[in-house]
């Protein structure tokens, strides 16, 4: 017989609940995992046509060195399977808005990079979503609150990013 002493689901040891202040700020960041993606989605879809992700692609090209990257890098930065990522790719590149081709040093891989007009989209859409985040996350936020939400995601980033894919240290 197995060994099950480690295995909280035999019983060796008794299951870890929520306590009331950890339900009730759980269930607050799960409101906020659920809405604010639409809010955003919501906005960028009206003022700019593009997707929350779509946007997300732009701005992650618009940071990278020469404007481009790898698919697998850009997957890997906007948390994203490649298969969804060349999908959403495919759509920016037939807008003229991202361009692809085959990376100088390894011919099997593609690289996006964003184009003159990728590049004015997101100049253009910037604004307007750069003030759908400060309405909805921080304007009711004083300075130290902004500091304390920063310093709380930086440890819930340690344990769902460990590889820190996403840069808790990013200098903006």
């Amino acid at each position: 017989m197995p060994d099950t002493t480690d295995d909280p689901g035999h019983g060796a040891a008794e299951p870890r609940w929520l306590d009331d202040d950890q339900m009730r700020s759980w269930l607050r960041l799960q409101a906020v995992i659920g809405l604010l993606p639409g809010l955003l989605d919501q906005q960028l879809r009206r003022d700019a046509d593009l997707t929350h992700f779509e946007y997300l692609v732009l701005a992650m090209l618009s940071e990278a060195p020469g404007r481009e990257l790898q698919m697998s890098a850009l997957a890997r930065l906007t948390n994203s399977t490649l298969p969804r990522l060349s999908h959403v790719a495919k759509r920016l590149e037939e807008r003229g808005l991202v361009a692809r081709c085959a990376a100088p040093r390894d011919r099997r891989a593609t690289v996006a990079r964003l184009t003159d007009d990728g590049w004015d989209k997101l100049v253009l859409s910037a604004p307007g979503h750069a003030r759908t985040v400060l309405e909805n996350v921080y304007d009711d936020l004083d300075a130290d609150d902004v500091a304390a939400l920063s310093a709380v995601l930086a440890k819930i980033l340690v344990h769902v990013d460990p590889n820190d894919t996403f840069g808790r240290e990013h200098p903006r």
